[in-house]
């Protein structure tokens, strides 16, 4: 697992504003070593990360209804501007990572929060229905086959990373996604099928480098490390002492944390240095080698930027970059 080279700091996704040159220029700027593909959600349905998911989808297409995302039959216009909007932000990141030899991150949304999300024709969530479940996986894991072949196309000396994300994968493991009606919650999915299905969405980018992003409390570290995700990115400020084994276990065995240690939406900035002193409190108290933080820890953002404002957005991506050096020249 710690094969894989990362840089020391990187973002979760989501950019304010609609420009994708714009938004390309600025992450690519800011993280020399570790560029993502921004999503750009203020632009509308399709460009938001279940409709751009959705439009990545093979032999499965949704539309936007009043109540969200809805599977249809056929592919209609909120696919294909799902699929021109991502097609205009790869095209600006292939534009700004000419001659780039490194690694680079591309997200999606994950299958359960993605089943939690996406209705059927009944109105109800996919994560009602074990088979929608099934095929919504199968699906996905197609359709991110040809992105990632993509995205190697484009970006020849790239290192693809990609990223899951599922801020729903708590609630699912839990039973606490509301049916439609909103009185009711759907049963909880059993943890050792939720653990399977991500594997083999995971599963589709061979031997390259995964990583699953949840902002929510109680974080599955175990779960998801046996799914194969060789990095997790989460909020760094909801950890409790309740996740210190989980988390020494991750690091002794080779795993990435990807810590989110600057709030997302605009708020005073600390010094770098203090932004990460709740990493070294971490590595402390788990009696961890203070030597192994810079290896072992990717800072970033809690979580996306989408509804930051355009000048909190590129100075929260600078003071990841500077908090993670911070990190690798004073780790004790």
């Amino acid at each position: 697992m710690s094969a894989h080279r990362w840089g020391p700091a990187t973002g979760i996704g989501s950019m304010p504003g609609g420009d994708a040159r714009e938004a390309a220029k600025t992450v690519i700027g800011s993280f020399e070593d570790f560029p993502y593909l921004a999503e750009l959600p203020a632009r509308g349905p399709g460009a938001d990360m279940i409709g751009r998911t959705a439009g990545m989808l093979v032999e499965l297409y949704a539309r936007v209804e009043p109540s969200g995302w809805r599977i249809g039959d056929r592919p209609g216009r909120d696919t294909r501007r799902a699929k021109a909007w991502l097609g205009e932000d790869l095209d600006a990141l292939e534009e700004f990572t000419q001659g780039y030899e490194g690694p680079v991150k591309v997200q999606a949304v994950g299958p359960w929060t993605l089943a939690a999300a996406l209705e059927l024709k009944n109105g109800q969530v996919a994560l009602s229905d074990t088979g929608a479940c099934r095929d919504l996986a199968g699906s996905l894991a197609e359709g991110l086959r040809a992105h990632l072949a993509d995205v190697r196309r484009r970006i020849p000396g790239g290192r693809i990373v990609l990223q899951l994300d599922e801020p729903s994968l708590v609630g699912v493991l839990r039973g606490q996604i509301k049916t439609a009606s909103a009185y009711s919650t759907h049963r909880a999915v059993d943890r050792q099928l939720v653990e399977s299905t991500l594997r083999d969405v995971i599963g589709v980018h061979g031997d390259g480098p995964a990583v699953v992003h949840s902002c929510a409390p109680d974080v599955p570290f175990a779960l998801l490390r046996r799914a194969g995700a060789d990095a997790i990115s989460f909020d760094f400020s909801l950890l409790t002492e309740r996740d210190d084994e989980a988390i020494g276990e991750a690091v002794e065995g080779g795993t990435k944390l990807f810590a989110g240690v600057v709030s997302g939406v605009d708020s005073p900035l600390s010094d770098p240095a203090g932004s990460v002193m709740g990493v070294r409190t971490l590595w402390r108290r788990l009696g961890l080698n203070p030597g192994s933080l810079a290896e072992s820890v990717v800072v970033t953002p809690s979580c996306g930027l989408a509804g930051a404002s355009p000048a909190y957005a590129r100075a929260v991506l600078a003071h990841c970059a500077r908090a993670a050096r911070s990190l690798a020249d004073n780790p004790e």
